[in-house]
C-alpha cells in the first residue's frame, strides 16, 4: 500500500483564473511545487485523489498560489477547498547530510544534554530565517525551539530522538 505525504492544504481560491491558496506543509515549497510536478488531491468524499500537474507557482504573503493543467477557471477550483494535496513515498528524494524531512522530525522526543526530557516535537513552523520546533511538552506550555546548530546537538532519525543545548531563556 502507498504510502502519502502531506504538503499542503488548499485553503481557498485566488482570482478568477482558477488559482489556489495553498497553506504549505512541504520541507522544500520551490521543488514541491514546480512546474510541470505532480500532486495528488484528497478530498473527504472522494476514495481516490485526483492527480493535478502544477502549471504555475508564486508565494502570496503567507501562501503558496497554484495553478493546475485543465483548471484555468475559478468555477473549475472551487470545489478544491479543504483539500489535502500529497504526494506518494515514491516522490521523495535522497537529501544530503543532516537535512531531514519534517516527517521524519515530527514525532521526535526531545532531551537535553542533561538527559532531561523535555517532550515530543508536534509541529515544524517555517518563518522565516530557520525552522521552529514545538516541542509539546511532558507538561506545561509548547516549548519552541530555532533549529540552529547552537541548540540542536543531535538528530538521531532511526531512535526518534533529538539532544539540544538550551540556551539561557529557552525553557
Amino acid at each position: 500500500m502507498e504510502k502519502w505525504f502531506n504538503v499542503g492544504k488548499i485553503v481557498n481560491t485566488h482570482g478568477i483564473r482558477g488559482e489556489v491558496r495553498v497553506i504549505s506543509r512541504t520541507d522544500f515549497a520551490d521543488e514541491r511545487y514546480k512546474v510541470g510536478n505532480s500532486l495528488f488531491l484528497f478530498q473527504n468524499n472522494q476514495e481516490t485523489p485526483i492527480e493535478l500537474k502544477i502549471t504555475s507557482h508564486r508565494k502570496h504573503k503567507n501562501f503558496d498560489l497554484l495553478t493546475f493543467e485543465g483548471y484555468q477557471n475559478v468555477n473549475d477550483v472551487v470545489g478544491f477547498k479543504e483539500g489535502l494535496l500529497k504526494v506518494p513515498e515514491s516522490y521523495l528524494e535522497a537529501l544530503d547530510e543532516d537535512e531531514y524531512y519534517f516527517h521524519e522530525i515530527i514525532g521526535c522526543k526531545v532531551l537535553t544534554t542533561a538527559d532531561e526530557e523535555l517532550g515530543t516535537i508536534r509541529e515544524i513552523l517555517t518563518p522565516g530565517a530557520n525552522d521552529v520546533w514545538v516541542i509539546q511538552a511532558k507538561k506545561g506550555k509548547d516549548i519552541l525551539i530555532p533549529y540552529i546548530e547552537e541548540i540542536v546537538k543531535e538528530i538521531n532519525i532511526p531512535n526518534k530522538t533529538i539532544i539540544i543545548e538550551p540556551m539561557e531563556g529557552l525553557l
